[in-house]
């Protein structure tokens, strides 16, 4: 074979190749540009444009090279640069919608369960042997019907139930024999554990019925201002799961004068619980029992406000994401021993790892103003593991923490949304001031609980001053002032 045949053939090769690497450089353009205007992304300083016109132009380049059979080589050249390129932002920008979308995915619906116990060594083994159950029907009568109305449909059995004041009640019952079965909601059990922390072992759930609880869809933004609920749950199961609410923040947010206050409502706070609480006094971290929708109504309806969106922490797993950002750093106002892990936290300065961080979130009783000081330790400690997730270091665990924060987190703030706050920042540039307040009062015992009558609980009566002045503080921030 002659050299001249054999150069006229691997051009022909080459231009073959480059034909089918031109359709796939087009294959992954198309798909990454749907994305880029589908979602906004890039839409500040006309990035996207630009990004739209680069490619474009280098389609055309290429398909010019390739027809008039020019530069082969530079033409494979540009066009294995050109896939990896858009295949390296695809896969990119895959990874963000399908996280953001994974945090949205639970954000409209709670998970909890309702269920018929009896004591572990009972000879009772299914509903079918029970008669008659203990249940707190006056102030979870919705859900107690619906567990009965389940047990009739599948079991076709109709059950009596006696009233007892609470589920803690209904338990105690339970233990010294007045009742041979009760009704559990599985949101109250830490209620009932907080009492009797062996209580799981000395009972067997003989019927269970999983439920969902509808959450509100976000409310619209006016203007540059808007409020996000931040709840902290401390729980195990899925970040979906009913729960208390022990880390209550506000996060005001003036875009137009980058400003955020966060504000902290301690969970011992005595208000009137929304929605299921029947707006009756209670401790505000019950509101959380009644779904995330009764922790946000019982805080507007304290504020005056709108809380436009929602994100919820689970504590014990998103705390796990320290150790792979190296840790945080806090500046510590009071020396302490944390009684949950027996470590001491000096005033200063103070790096933290996971563990260190739990207990540093958790400690209230060492701490001069009790779980004010709390709340105060759990803003810093969010706000140090937000600057390091927005930092360059995070990007060496990036796929690990991506995997965390979708175990940990959950919003219902919309992709849509999120996408163009980014683009906000990213267009105006600078850095938010940041700052923090938290409502005071006094805390004393005695005061009545709605979803706990039984217990005699440490309750913060709310300070009228206080409770001015916060409001007055969100409504400055949202106007601007």
């Amino acid at each position: 074979m002659s050299k001249l045949s054999k150069r006229t053939r691997q051009g022909k090769t080459k231009t073959i190749i480059s034909w089918g690497l031109l359709l796939v450089y087009t294959i992954l353009a198309v798909f990454l540009l749907f994305l880029i205007f589908r979602y906004n992304l890039l839409a500040f300083r006309y990035l996207n444009i630009l990004a739209t016109v680069l490619i474009v132009v280098l389609a055309i380049v290429i398909f010019y090279l390739i027809k008039a059979k020019k530069a082969k080589n530079f033409t494979l050249f540009l066009l294995i640069c050109g896939i990896l390129i858009n295949g390296t932002s695809l896969f990119a920008v895959g990874q963000f919608i399908g996280f953001t979308s994974h945090l949205n995915a639970t954000s409209n619906y709670s998970n909890y369960s309702m269920s018929v116990a009896v004591l572990a060594d009972s000879p009772i083994d299914n509903i079918g042997e029970v008669t008659s159950l203990t249940a707190p029907t006056a102030t979870d009568k919705a859900n107690i019907q619906q567990l009965l109305e389940d047990i009739k449909t599948t079991q076709n059995k109709e059950l009596t139930v006696e009233e007892s004041s609470s589920y803690l009640a209904a338990y105690k019952s339970l233990l010294s024999g007045e009742a041979k079965a009760i009704v559990l909601n599985s949101v109250f059990e830490n209620i009932i554990e907080a009492d009797y922390p062996d209580y799981a072992s000395k009972i067997k759930k003989i019927y269970t019925k999983d439920l969902t609880k509808t959450v509100e869809t976000p409310k619209s933004v006016k203007g540059d201002s808007f409020n996000i609920y931040v709840s902290g749950i401390d729980t195990y199961g899925p970040i979906s799961s009913v729960s208390r609410s022990d880390v209550n923040i506000i996060m005001t947010v003036n875009r137009e004068t980058k400003k955020i206050l966060l504000t902290t409502t301690p969970r011992d706070s005595y208000v009137s619980i929304a929605d299921g609480g029947n707006n009756q006094k209670d401790k505000l971290t019950h509101a959380g029992i009644y779904g995330v929708d009764a922790s946000i109504h019982t805080l507007e309806n304290l504020y005056g406000i709108d809380l436009n969106y929602y994100a919820r922490l689970n504590f014990t797993s998103f705390l796990k994401l320290i150790d792979l950002i190296g840790g945080i750093d806090v500046y510590n106002d009071q020396e302490f021993r944390a009684h949950t892990n027996g470590k001491f936290y000096p005033v200063g300065n103070v790096h933290l790892d996971s563990e260190q961080a739990l207990g540093f979130v958790r400690e209230r009783y060492s701490l001069a103003d009790g779980d004010r000081d709390r709340g105060r330790n759990q803003q810093k400690v969010i706000v140090a593991i937000i600057q390091k997730l927005t930092s360059s270091e995070a990007l060496k665990n990036y796929d690990t923490i991506i995997q965390g924060l979708q175990d940990s987190l959950q919003t219902n703030m919309p992709i849509e949304t999120m996408i163009s706050l980014i683009n906000t920042q990213l267009e105006q540039g600078g850095s938010y001031q940041v700052t923090s307040q938290d409502l005071k009062g006094t805390g004393r015992m005695g005061l009545p609980s709605y979803a706990m009558p039984d217990s005699n609980l440490y309750m913060m009566e709310i300070s009228d001053s206080s409770l001015e002045s916060v409001k007055t503080a969100i409504k400055d921030v949202m106007e601007g002032r």
